[in-house]
């Protein structure tokens, strides 16, 4: 009885030993309020798609015309009025009066696809015009920016019975300081001439106008009037500032040239894309109705695809599937369309010896481009005949492009598609709390089948205004949600991409990532909020598992990627905080040991502000922008998530291998951040 008594005891005792140890080693809920548990185990991983994260492109607020591509001058070949309204010039307008100066469109073009020019008659002399002349000038988006030292390249093209004396200037908004100026003076000009000319600019002006004048009377006939400055990106026509603000953000892809845009409110207004191919003067413009300006379509087919190229992105083609918002091509029509497709898609990839092929060789790009995807239509599976006209687009492309991945119009995320697929679009405009809580619609979603495209998500009106914390954080959680589900989705992209601030509030669509006007720009928090994701494309998704008292605020993800910049290998852990408390996070790894971590290298980078609906503006371009510093090893094992919030831990790796990093008995390690 004795020596049982003792033996009991010594159990117990040992027992309370090893339940004092367990707490003092394994993590609980008890500790904090929430704990993240990452399995870096061998099987425990997934490879992310190589593109998972993008941007969608649209001509939407003039983001191309009078933004993204440089062209200074707007509606340079006269043709916005159309065809029946032939005195129509805006945004063009007249110098001096109407006793002196008088000016209409006629359709004396040369140019076959574009027939409308301008025909200015000069009442007045050199005795009796003002001092300088009289004439027509343009004033570009909202303004021309004109900087010191830079140079502008002027093509124009001009025709009179008489001689002439010409001058093109660029001056500030009232003609009254004069910034570059030369002559054009000939003596034939009877028949169409092409006149070039370079400006270089003796001051700054971000509101500049173009003027044309001349104090000789007489009838002068200009059209194709085009300014662009020669610094753009690599010559391709980009604008230096837009172009690096997309770059910086990685993307794994870019969709273009819309959604809507790409339909038209009218079929004849839809972006078809043989239209703007070719030189650029012969390219004819078109009304884009859906967002009621005027586009020349110097940003067209082939400058899309060198786009992509230049931000070493796969191109994704939109074209029309035979709707526009109020018109249908019935499926017994629909071939000449589907042969449209295919003609683009031989442009983009084929021969510079094939038909097309060859067009985009004398274009000046006799290498194939990399087109792999195509979407047929936007936003059309609810029309009655889409998914026959889809079957036709998509029988005849996987007949001659096998390996072109094909896209459908239509939500696979819940119900099975009954027409074949690649991928399916996915499109999410909603309030920011709907939003955060949709990082979870595809944790159900079926991994046999097409893929998803979430080709466009915003938070949108008031919850957004014009892009604030509140809209980048909901947003963030949504895209965790996506990161999770890389197996079921294939690629995502915010949308729209660009806003010119002086688009008015009727004509455009708010908030967008990327605002600018003509000589400035600035990321909105959700700008600011992607960058945070342009590591994870290709990279390896780590199995984590969050315990949290509060999982309606609470998201977190980790990915394995090396860092091209120090060519390092890094353990990235983002978590957003969509609540407004503080939350003591504490991060345990399993199959990973973090004696490893090089926490001199590693860092610490937040998003957050005062206020949730703090915005950032062009006063105050980084009011909400990410904050960068060293990371810092608490002694408690555990991190303070700042409220309202999203933050990515940034663990620099001795190990090579993620596969490597394996320990005895693939026990669990408490990480010291």
């Amino acid at each position: 009885m004795g020596s049982s008594n003792v033996i009991v005891q010594v159990l117990i005792l040992g027992l309370l030993i090893g339940f004092r140890s367990f707490i003092q080693c394994t993590p609980t809920l008890s500790d904090t309020n929430a704990l993240l548990l990452v399995n870096a185990s061998q099987g425990s991983t997934k490879k992310m798609p190589e593109n998972l994260f993008g941007v969608s492109f649209e001509e939407i607020n003039n983001a191309g015309a009078g933004g993204l591509w440089a062209e200074l001058v707007s509606n340079r070949g006269f043709e916005a009025g159309g065809l029946h309204s032939p005195a129509l010039i805006e945004p063009w307008s007249v110098i001096g009066d109407y006793s002196l100066v008088r000016v209409a469109t006629d359709f004396s073009s040369c140019f076959k696809r574009n027939p409308v020019a301008l025909r200015m008659e000069v009442l007045c002399d050199s005795n009796a015009c003002p001092a300088g002349g009289v004439g027509i000038y343009n004033p570009g988006y909202w303004g021309m920016n004109i900087e010191k030292e830079k140079t502008y390249k002027i093509v124009l093209y001009i025709r009179s019975l008489d001689s002439i004396n010409v001058t093109v200037s660029l001056t500030n908004s009232t003609g009254g300081q004069t910034l570059a100026a030369t002559s054009i003076i000939a003596t034939d000009v009877s028949n169409w001439t092409k006149v070039e000319t370079v400006l270089k600019a003796n001051a700054t002006n971000h509101n500049s106008r173009l003027e044309l004048k001349t104090n000789r009377k007489g009838t002068i006939w200009f059209d194709q009037v085009s300014l662009m400055p020669m610094d753009t990106y690599k010559g391709h026509g980009f604008r230096n500032d837009l172009f690096k603000m997309v770059a910086d953000l990685k993307p794994g892809f870019i969709r273009f040239p819309g959604g809507s845009f790409a339909e038209g409110k009218s079929l004849l207004n839809a972006y078809w894309w043989k239209d703007t191919v070719g030189p650029w003067e012969e390219r004819p413009g078109h009304m884009n109705d859906v967002w009621a300006y005027w586009t020349d379509d110097g940003l067209g087919y082939l400058e899309f695809l060198q786009l992509a190229e230049d931000l070493n992105a796969i191109p994704i083609w939109v074209f029309n599937s035979g709707f526009s918002q109020e018109q249908a091509v019935d499926p017994f029509n629909i071939k000449p369309l589907v042969q449209d497709a295919l003609d683009g898609i031989e442009f983009a990839r084929g021969d510079p010896n094939s038909t097309w092929g060859s067009l985009r060789a004398d274009m000046g790009h006799p290498e194939p481009f990399k087109l792999k995807h195509v979407a047929i239509g936007n936003q059309d599976c609810w029309r009655g005949n889409y998914r026959e006209n889809y079957r036709k687009f998509y029988a005849a492309i996987k007949k001659d492009y096998p390996d072109i991945k094909v896209i459908s119009n239509c939500d696979g995320s819940s119900t099975k598609l009954d027409h074949p697929a690649d991928l399916y679009d996915y499109h999410l405009y909603t309030g920011a709390n709907t939003m955060f809580s949709m990082g979870h619609t595809f944790d159900l979603t079926s991994s046999t089948g097409p893929k998803a495209f979430v080709s466009e998500y915003a938070v949108t009106w008031n919850d957004a205004r014009l892009g604030n914390l509140l809209a980048a954080l909901a947003q963030a959680g949504f895209l965790i949600g996506i990161e999770k589900n890389c197996d079921v989705v294939d690629m995502a992209s915010n949308a729209p991409l660009f806003l010119n601030f002086n688009t008015p509030g009727d004509k455009g669509f708010r908030p967008d990532a990327i605002v600018f006007d003509s000589y400035q720009t600035y990321g909105t928090p959700s700008y600011w909020m992607q960058q945070f994701f342009s590591m994870s494309n290709g990279a390896t998704l780590l199995d984590s598992t969050l315990q949290t008292d509060t999982p309606t605020s609470l998201m977190a993800s980790a990915i394995w990627f090396q860092n091209p910049v120090d060519d390092k290998k890094y353990l990235r852990v983002k978590v957003v905080n969509y609540g407004s408390n503080k939350v003591n996070l504490k991060i345990t790894f399993k199959g990973f040991d973090p004696r490893l971590i090089n926490y001199s290298k590693s860092s610490t980078t937040v998003l957050s502000s005062t206020n949730v609906k703090d915005e950032n503006s062009f006063q105050n371009p980084t009011k909400v922008s990410p904050v960068k510093s060293l990371f810092k090893k608490s002694k408690d094992i555990s991190v303070t998530v700042s409220p309202n919030s999203l933050s990515s831990l940034d663990l620099q790796i001795s190990s090579q291998n993620i596969a490597q990093i394996d320990t005895k008995n693939d026990v669990s390690y408490a990480s010291s951040i």
